[in-house]
């Protein structure tokens, strides 16, 4: 294997390649080794006419030699000319270096599997890369999440604030979008462990919860999230008892403090037979959701201007907490109106009859 100098303006990157995040400070540090004692390790490139080379690996020190104004790189000069090949080889490479994330191999995996330029198989890559077909599934898993929750994505499994491994987020892969991202920040934000995410995933992958109560869910923290897991899975295992015999009827007020002291979830699941139920039972709602419910009153100036103090990780939940509680306001509005018309509706024709 000949290693040759090779004048460092005749060499292009390859825009195309899997690597295209360089972390700066990493860079400098990498320009001083450069600088102190040399390139150890030349880089790979191909030729490309008009006596023109083209990088197949070793971005990051052509980076740093470009940087530091070296006239010349060495520089191994491969002959293969096979796309494939070469997208292989810069994958392979960049698998054993540092700072490769795992959006970049997602992506360059997505790329092998979907691209008709290569329309690879799981199993070739496989076998190509020496990773097993999960690892490359379970990467590729990734791309299901947004841009804002994907560059919090790091690698390893070291949990930090405001960043996300990906062992924290698979457990979320295969919620709804509308739930799926917002889940992730709330992981992020908070340093959720992988063990609450599980629960947190299977909270809201319960059919039994409505779709309205999970959304009312994600105005809660990472620990609120899994007191409302426990506080689910403990009335799940009361319904599943042996059936008892009846308590007796609770007083009125009494019944009114059980009904307020219900889960959300089991107030919501509740929601469509309180409904339906005799005139009593619709005084009762009116009185929790008047009890819930605080007086209106003007946001301060100073409040609306901590809107920009909410950090980039919490922006879009905020927005979807926003949205959220218009919508469930605006139901309301429109139920008790409704309720208003009909009852003054109702009493008019008694009175009328009178």
């Amino acid at each position: 294997m000949d290693i040759i100098e090779i004048v460092t303006d005749l060499i292009d990157e390859d825009t195309d390649q899997p690597r295209y995040q360089f972390d700066e400070e990493a860079l400098q540090e990498l320009m001083k080794s450069i600088d102190e004692i040399g390139l150890l390790s030349p880089i790979k490139v191909r030729t490309t006419g008009n006596g023109r080379y083209k990088i197949i690996y070793g971005n990051r020190r052509y980076k740093a030699s470009k940087m530091l104004g070296r006239p010349t790189i060495p520089c191994i000069v491969s002959t293969v000319t096979d796309e494939m090949e070469i997208y292989l080889e810069q994958i392979a490479e960049n698998l054993t270096r540092e700072g490769f994330s795992p959006i970049e191999e997602a992506e360059a995996f997505n790329k092998l599997l979907n691209d008709p330029k290569f329309r690879s198989s799981t199993k070739f890559l496989s076998g190509k890369l020496g990773k097993p077909e999960s690892y490359i599934k379970n990467k590729c898993e990734l791309l299901k999440f947004g841009n804002a929750v994907k560059k919090l994505i790091v690698g390893g499994t070291e949990i930090k604030k405001d960043k996300l491994t990906e062992d924290q987020l698979l457990p979320l892969k295969d919620l709804p979008i509308e739930h799926r991202d917002p889940l992730a920040l709330i992981v992020a934000r908070d340093e959720l462990p992988v063990s609450d995410v599980k629960k947190i995933a299977k909270l809201f992958k319960d059919k039994t919860i409505s779709d309205s109560t999970k959304d009312k869910l994600l105005f809660k923290t990472g620990s609120g999230l899994i007191e409302t897991w426990s506080t689910h899975e403990q009335n799940k295992a009361e319904r599943a008892k042996p059936a008892q015999a009846p308590a007796p009827k609770a007083s009125a007020p009494k019944a009114e403090k059980q009904a307020a002291q219900e889960p959300l979830e089991q107030a919501e699941a509740n929601k469509g037979a309180l409904q339906a139920a005799p005139a009593a039972s619709i005084e009762l709602v009116l009185q929790q959701l008047a009890a819930a419910l605080s007086a209106p009153s003007a946001l301060s100036a100073d409040m609306v201007q901590s809107i920009e103090a909410i950090q980039a990780s919490g922006q879009a939940p905020f927005i979807q907490g926003v949205d959220a509680l218009i919508g469930h306001l605006e139901q309301h509005l429109a139920e008790w109106k409704t309720v208003r018309e009909l009852a003054n509706s109702k009493w008019q024709a008694a009175a009328s009859a009178e």
